[in-house]
């Protein structure tokens, strides 16, 4: 039976086909035009700017209608301002508010005399429904084969052991830039990522996972995605409802993400299947499997989203691949113990962990340009502008590289006595956060004055850790 469901999702694969419910684009403009930056979700949810959300019924006989218009409401008269509890258009989709009955329960509109359209509506049927949603008996037909039970929704957020603190500062003070973030940290030996808001060094809070999280990485600050150890699936976790919204199936363990913002497409690595697959961000559904060589390890995306690099970890052969040019593999060259892999100014930044050396490799050409003595176990690696960071475990240093002259501008000590792990950019800033999995800190790096800039404490390691704008709960 596994082996006939794996083959069913290759074949979905291969065909790209997508089971995502898509609200057509002028129906979206018009809703926008009235609430700017309305998230349409992959399953169909509709949520507003305050939170306010609404499901859509797909009407059996959609009308293909040039200009989108109201057609009736419910109040009558409403206009889409209003907000509602149910808008009908003129092509036979309605939406229909989420609100609180008397008993405070989420649950939708029941008139008395239930117009046409949503009587024959139907949900997307693999819509996450809204937590402890009830449909009133009146509307039952509109649910298909939708499963809205408590089980189709769980819930992962969890307490966390609260430490007793005596005459101890629990609070901190972020850089302006990190104010009203909230941070998502995996520590590498539990399994609930922890929640923690900038103002403070305890978490709030965790997110239960069956296994423990490997990798994460957010999207357009509303999902998580998360590998784990042991673990055969991708994990998509929205931020807004703090549940599994989608778990996406691998023939073999998912390892590392990238995420390409721009294409709305993801990245992910499966080591034990020589293969890196691509997932459409905005139907969370695999799109294509790209067959690499060796096992790839050490992931880095260009800039401009054209080439994925990567290290055989079984040969220590550098790849290429050009995303634009039909999946071509590049041979780079072999390099021992390959710590990380950087691209700027189109050429290759590798660093040797063990040899603590850099070496420099033009990406047209494949020739050697420079190798230059690093500092000792140089454990990760981020270019920004024209510069390259360098973070060498052993001393608490980072060295920065201008990638123009390729020649070290400036050190900078981390003073923290820990063991310095990670670089994290920080999504639209110039900041990043060195994560320590030794000391309770964590350091916060301007990478345009090259300077550390903060340093504040935390009461959880940091093996992965992901930066969000606070994302507004809607399953309070």
């Amino acid at each position: 039976m596994r082996r006939f469901i794996l083959l069913l999702l290759l074949i979905f694969m291969s065909a790209n086909i997508s089971f995502a419910a898509k609200i057509p684009a002028n129906m979206q403009n018009y809703i926008n035009s009235t609430f700017p930056k309305t998230e349409f979700r992959f399953d169909g949810i509709i949520i507003l700017p305050d939170s306010t959300l609404y499901l859509p019924l797909f009407p059996a006989k959609p009308l293909d209608m040039d200009n989108i218009s109201i057609k009736s409401t419910i109040p009558a008269n409403k206009t889409l301002k209003d907000k509602p509890e149910a808008v009908i258009f003129n092509n036979n989709y309605v939406l229909l508010k989420v609100i609180e009955d008397k008993n405070g329960k989420k649950t939708v509109i029941s008139p008395t005399d239930v117009p046409e359209e949503i009587r024959n509506g139907l949900l997307p049927q693999d819509m996450l429904v809204p937590r402890g949603l009830i449909i009133p008996e009146n509307l039952k037909g509109i649910i298909g084969n939708l499963n809205i039970s408590l089980d189709a929704n769980p819930v992962l957020k969890v307490s966390v052991p609260q430490i007793k603190h005596t005459n101890v500062q629990t609070t901190v003070t972020p850089v302006p830039a990190l104010k009203n973030k909230t941070f998502y940290i995996a520590t590498g030996y539990s399994k609930n990522i922890q929640v923690v808001n900038s103002e403070s060094k305890t978490p709030a809070y965790a997110l239960s996972q069956n296994y423990v999280p490997n990798n994460m990485k957010a999207f357009n600050n509303q999902f998580l995605l998360v590998t784990s150890f042991n673990s055969t699936s991708l994990n998509v976790i929205s931020l807004a409802d703090e549940a599994a919204i989608k778990e996406i199936l691998f023939t073999t363990i998912p390892d590392e993400i990238l995420i390409d913002n721009d294409r709305k497409i993801a990245y992910i690595s499966s080591p034990g299947n020589s293969s890196i697959y691509i997932v459409n961000l905005e139907t969370m559904t695999l799109s294509k499997q790209i067959k690499i060589n060796g096992m790839c390890e050490r992931l880095t995306l260009s800039d401009d989203g054209t080439k994925i690099f990567y290290a055989d970890k079984k040969t220590n052969e550098i790849w290429a691949i050009e995303l634009d040019n039909n999946y071509l593999l590049k041979d780079i060259g072999k390099f021992p113990n390959v710590s990380r892999i950087a691209f700027n100014n189109n050429k290759l930044y590798i660093t040797s962990r063990t040899k603590n050396h850099l070496a420099i490799i033009d990406y047209d050409t494949n020739g050697l340009i420079a190798e230059l003595e690093i500092t000792a176990k140089p454990v990760d690696m981020t270019a920004y502008d024209n510069n390259l960071f360098i973070l060498g475990a052993e001393g608490n240093v980072i060295q920065v590289i201008n990638t123009q002259t390729d020649e070290l501008t400036d050190t900078i000590y981390l003073n923290t006595n820990g063991f310095a792990t990670n670089i994290n950019p920080v999504d639209k800033t110039n900041l990043a956060i060195i994560s320590d999995t030794r000391a309770s800190i964590y350091c916060v790096l301007d990478m345009t004055k090259k300077q550390i800039i903060k340093v504040s404490p935390i009461e959880v390691p940091i093996r992965t850790i992901v930066v969000t704008d606070k994302v507004p709960k809607i399953n309070k």
